[in-house]
C-alpha cells in the first residue's frame, strides 16, 4: 500500500485554451478511500489517468509513496484501474479473465490460481468461475472487472465511475459492499464520479473539482455543513443548499418581507448570498416575518418530502431558479398556493456575491 501526492499537477489536452486539471494539490494517505466529484469535464477522470499514466502531466509531480511516477509508463507504477465499460474479454470465462492480466505479467500459473481463488471468494464469485460475461447480470459483470483488478494486488486502484452502467437501485446497494471491500483489502482507493450522492456515501474524504480546479478536499460531513464556497454549498446535497441573492439594507439581508441580520463585518456589503440548506427552513404563517414562496412541486420520499417553489418578488434571486424546503411527510403542501419559510437562525450561511466565497 501507499500514499499518492498530486503536487500542483496541470494537465492541459492539445489544442485546448485552458488546462483541464489546473495546479491540483491533493495528498492522499495510506490506506485511504478518496473520492474526486464534479460536474461533467471538471477533470476528475484525467487526474485518474495521470494517477495511472495514461495522461501527461504538463506540470507538477505526482508521488506514489516516495517515489516520482510522473515520468514512469503505466506499468511501471503499480496501479489497477477499473472503468464502468467492464472490458471483460467475451471469449473467456470469468476466471480467465481473471488471471489473464497476471500471467501475462509473469506471475506462475499456480500463483495466479491462488490469486483469482482469493479474489473470487472475497467478491462472492466462485461459482461463477466457469461462465462466460453474456452469462452474468451487470452487477456480476461489475464484481468481475473489480476481482480482476483485486487479483494484481496493486499498490494503488484507481476507479473512474464504476457503476455508471448499473441501474439507480443496484448502484445505491453496491455503494457499501464498495467500502466494505476497500477497508478489508486497505489497498489506497482513488474513486471519480459525478454523482455527490455517490460520493458522500463512499468516501473517507471527498475532493470537489470544479472546471479543473479543486474547491475543497474534506470529509463527507464537513462538506455538508462547512463548504468554503457557493458552488461546493450547492454541489453538495440532495437537493442542494438554497443559494438566495439578497440585497442588503439596514444591516439584513432582504427576501421580500423575510430579514436576516447580518453579522458585523458584512454589513457593508450591497449584496449577498445567503444559504440555506432545505431542512434549515421552518413553516410558519407569520407572513410578515417570512418568505414566501408559490409551491410548484412536491416530491414525496415517505418519510419525508420537498416542496419545491418560486419567490414572488424579483428584488432577490435564487441561484437555481428554485427555493427547496424539507416538510415532514405529514404535511400536505397545496400546489399553487403560497408557502411561508422561515431559516433556523443558525442554520443560515452567507457567502460573497461576486467571489462565491464563504463569509461565515
Amino acid at each position: 500500500m501507499a500514499t499518492v501526492l498530486f503536487d500542483r499537477v496541470t494537465h492541459r489536452y492539445s489544442g485546448a485554451p485552458t488546462p483541464t486539471v489546473d495546479d491540483l494539490q491533493i495528498e492522499i494517505a495510506d490506506g485511504e478511500f478518496v473520492v474526486l466529484v464534479g460536474p461533467s469535464a471538471c477533470g476528475k477522470s484525467t487526474s485518474l489517468r495521470m494517477l495511472a499514466g495514461l495522461a501527461t502531466v504538463e506540470h507538477g509531480r505526482i508521488l506514489i509513496g516516495e517515489r516520482d511516477v510522473t515520468e514512469l509508463p503505466p506499468h511501471a507504477r503499480d496501479v489497477a484501474m477499473v472503468f464502468g465499460s467492464y472490458a471483460l474479454y467475451p471469449n473467456m470465462t470469468v476466471a480467465q479473465n481473471m488471471g489473464f492480466a497476471l500471467r501475462d505479467a509473469g506471475v506462475t500459473e499456480a500463483d495466479a490460481q491462488v490469486r483469482v481463488d482469493e479474489a473470487a471468494k472475497l467478491l462472492e464469485l466462485e461459482d461463477l468461475l466457469d461462465r462466460k460475461p453474456a452469462k452474468l447480470s451487470d452487477g456480476e459483470r461489475q464484481r468481475v472487472a473489480l476481482a480482476r483488478v483485486i487479483a494484481r494486488k496493486p499498490q494503488v486502484l484507481c476507479m473512474d465511475d464504476p457503476l455508471s452502467n448499473l441501474d439507480a437501485e443496484l448502484r445505491v446497494s453496491t455503494w457499501p459492499q464498495i467500502v466494505s471491500l476497500q477497508k478489508r483489502l486497505g489497498t489506497t482507493t482513488v474513486y471519480a464520479t459525478h454523482d455527490q450522492a455517490e460520493a458522500m456515501a463512499v468516501g473517507d474524504r471527498v475532493a470537489v473539482l470544479r472546471a479543473g480546479s479543486l474547491q475543497q478536499f474534506a470529509a463527507p460531513r464537513d462538506l455538508y455543513d462547512d463548504p468554503v464556497n457557493a458552488f461546493v454549498a450547492g454541489f453538495i446535497g440532495s437537493p442542494g443548499m438554497n443559494l438566495l441573492d439578497a440585497p442588503v439594507r439596514d444591516d439584513a439581508a432582504v427576501l421580500d418581507d423575510l430579514r436576516i441580520p447580518l453579522p458585523r463585518s458584512m454589513r457593508k456589503d450591497a449584496r449577498i448570498i445567503v444559504g440555506i440548506r432545505p431542512e434549515s427552513w421552518e413553516i410558519t404563517t407569520d407572513s410578515e416575518a417570512s418568505l414566501a414562496i408559490d409551491a410548484e412541486l412536491v416530491r414525496e420520499l415517505g418519510a419525508e418530502s420537498f416542496v419545491y417553489g418560486h419567490g414572488i418578488s424579483e428584488d432577490w434571486r435564487s441561484r437555481s431558479g428554485k427555493v427547496v424546503a424539507r416538510v415532514d411527510h405529514h404535511f400536505r403542501a397545496a400546489l399553487g398556493a403560497p408557502l411561508q419559510l422561515r431559516p433556523k437562525p443558525d442554520e443560515v450561511l452567507f457567502f460573497d456575491a461576486e467571489t462565491e466565497t464563504r463569509l461565515r
